[in-house]
C-alpha cells in the first residue's frame, strides 16, 4: 500500500521545488559527519524545529535503512504498531519500508504488532482528518540526504516502561541481524505551551538523563516535573536499544523553542537534537567488559588476545571497577602483579569484580547492558615518610600495619584529602586509628 503524505502543505511545503529550498537552507553541507546509532529529532513544522533536526542530520552519516520510532499523537490504531510493508510518499518520492527488518522486529517483540491505522489518516464520524506527523515530517530531510533510504515506522501509543525497554531489545536484536546498516531516529518534541524559562529548564532535565542513557531516570524526570514531552516512549526505545548495542556517547546538538520562530515567550513548544554515536572503549576496557559478560552469561573465563598491545602485554597490579549508573557495582584489583600480564590480570579481575565483591551480590545478566567499566593500571607502590607527600588527586595510597594493608585508589569522588584517605584505608584493613602504620603512595593509568 502507499501511506500517502498527512501534512505537506502544513508542517512542510507541498511543492517539491520548495521543499527542496528549505531543507538546504536547514543543512549545513559542510559539516564534519560522523557515525551514529541513533538520534532524537523533533517533529513540529519545518519553521519552528526544522532548524533543529537540520543540525543534527547534517552531522550523521545517513544510513541505508532509518527505524523510525514515533508517537501516536491521535492514538489511532495498535499500541504499539509497526507499518511492515509498502510505501511512503512525500513530494520528493516515495520512500520503501524494509520490510524483512520490520518484520523481525515484530518477530522479536511479544509487543509490537502489525498495523497501518497507527500511521494513515483515517476520517472520524465528524469528519476530521487525523494527519500523523511523528513520522513523515522526518522523510523529506532523509531523502534529501540518502534518496534510496528505507524505513521501518514505528508508532508507539502505549505507556508501559516493560514495553519499551523490550522494544528497544528487539529492535537492537533486528539491527544486529540486518544487512544494512541501520539508524535509530526517536521522533519528541519536548516541553509544550509553557513560558520559555519554565520549558528550558524541564527540558535540559530531561536532556541530562538522555546524555546519561538512563531511561529509567529520564522516564522518572519526565513524571516528575510534568514535562509534556510527546515522545518519552520513543527516546526511552532508543536509550535501551542502544545500551544493547553496546553503549554509546549522547552529545546535544542543538536545543530552540518556538518562541525563537514566533517571538511569543509566554507559551512555547522545546526542540532538542541528540545524536548517540558509538562508544569508542580502550582495548583493556572492552577486554573487561568482554570478560565479565562472557563469565556472567556463559559461566566461561575468556583468553587473552592472541596479540597483546603494550599496555596488556607489560606486568603490573590492576584494578577494575564496575558502575550501575553513578553507583558502584563491584571493584577488585590486585596491589602487585599476580599473573603473567596486565591482560591476565583484566581478566581475573573484572570477573571478581562482577561476581566476587563482597560487598555486592553477584551481576545477573540483565544488569549487563547498564554497566559501565573502568581499568586501573598501578605503578610500583614507593614508600614515603610522611602525609606531606600524599596528594589524593593524584596519588592512590596503601597503609600497611604487620599483614593488614588497605588500599584506594586516587581521584575519587567524595575523597579530597590526605586525612579522608587514610581513615578509608585504615577502616578496609582493620587498622586503629591510633596504630602506626607505614604508607606506601602510587599512581595510576585510568581507562574508561
Amino acid at each position: 500500500m502507499i501511506r500517502r503524505a498527512g501534512v505537506s502543505g502544513q508542517f512542510y511545503p507541498a511543492d517539491r521545488g520548495e521543499l527542496i529550498r528549505v531543507i538546504k537552507s536547514n543543512i549545513d553541507e559542510n559539516a564534519i559527519k560522523k557515525d551514529a546509532i541513533g538520534v532524537v529529532l523533533p517533529h513540529a513544522g519545518y519553521e519552528y524545529s526544522g532548524g533543529v533536526a537540520g543540525s543534527v542530520l547534517s552531522r550523521i552519516k545517513i544510513t541505508k535503512t532509518a527505524i523510525i520510532i514515533g508517537f501516536s499523537h491521535y492514538g489511532m490504531g495498535k499500541p504499539f504498531a509497526v507499518m511492515p510493508e509498502g510505501l511512503w510518499q512525500t513530494p520528493l518520492g516515495n520512500v520503501e519500508i524494509d520490510t524483512n527488518l520490520a518484520r523481525k522486529l515484530i518477530s522479536y517483540s511479544r509487543y509490537l504488532e502489525e498495523d497501518d491505522v497507527a500511521f494513515n489518516y483515517p476520517v472520524s464520524a465528524s469528519g476530521y482528518t487525523f494527519n500523523e506527523n511523528s513520522i513523515e515530517v522526518h522523510l523529506p530531510f532523509l531523502q534529501y540526504l540518502n534518496p534510496d533510504i528505507k524505513i521501518v515506522p514505528v508508532a508507539l501509543s502505549g505507556k508501559s516502561i516493560s514495553a519499551y525497554k523490550e522494544i528497544g531489545q528487539a529492535i537492537a536484536r533486528g539491527i544486529k541481524e540486518s544487512e544494512n546498516n541501520v539508524i535509530i531516529i526517536a521522533s519528541s518534541d519536548m516541553t509544550h505551551y509553557e513560558p520559555q524559562d519554565s520549558a528550558r529548564d524541564k527540558d535540559l532535565k530531561v536532556i541530562e538523563a538522555i546524555r546519561e542513557l538512563d531511561e529509567d531516570t529520564m522516564l522518572q524526570v519526565v513524571s516528575t516535573y510534568h514535562v509534556s514531552m510527546c515522545g518519552a516512549g520513543p527516546v526511552a526505545c532508543l536509550i535501551r536499544a542502544v545500551k544493547e548495542l553496546g553503549g554509546g556517547v549522547a552529545e546535544l546538538v542543538d536545543y530552540r523553542t518556538s518562541g525563537e520562530t514566533t517571538g511569543n515567550y509566554s507559551e512555547v513548544v522545546g526542540y532538542a537534537g541528540v545524536i548517540i554515536s558509538p562508544k569508542v572503549l580502550h582495548p583493556l576496557v572492552s577486554l573487561a567488559k568482554k570478560a565479565v559478560e562472557e563469565y556472567v552469561r556463559e559461566k566461561s573465563v575468556i583468553r587473552p588476545p592472541a596479540d597483546l598491545t603494550p599496555e596488556m602485554a607489560e606486568k603490573a597490579g590492576v584494578f577494575v571497577s564496575l558502575h550501575k549508573g553513578r553507583e558502584l557495582r563491584g571493584c577488585i584489583g590486585t596491589f602487585a602483579p599476580a599473573k603473567r600480564n596486565v591482560a591476565e590480570e583484566v581478566i581475573a579481575n573484572a570477573i571478581n569484580a562482577a561476581v566476587e565483591d563482597p560487598r555486592f551480590s553477584p551481576v545477573v545478566p540483565q544488569e549487563l547492558t547498564d554497566l559501565d567499566y573502568s581499568v586501573d593500571v598501578l605503578t610500583e607502590p614507593e614508600p614515603v615518610d610522611d602525609e606531606s607527600e600524599l596528594d589524593p588527586t593524584k596519588y592512590g595510597v596503601i597503609v600497611e600495619a604487620g599483614m593488614r594493608r588497605g588500599l584506594l585508589l586516587p581521584d575519587l569522588e567524595g575523597v579530597d584529602t590526605v586525612e579522608k584517605q587514610i581513615d578509608i584505608c585504615r577502616m578496609k584493613a582493620g587498622i586503629g586509628s591510633h596504630e602506626p602504620v607505614a604508607l606506601y603512595r602510587f599512581e595510576v593509568r585510568r581507562y574508561h
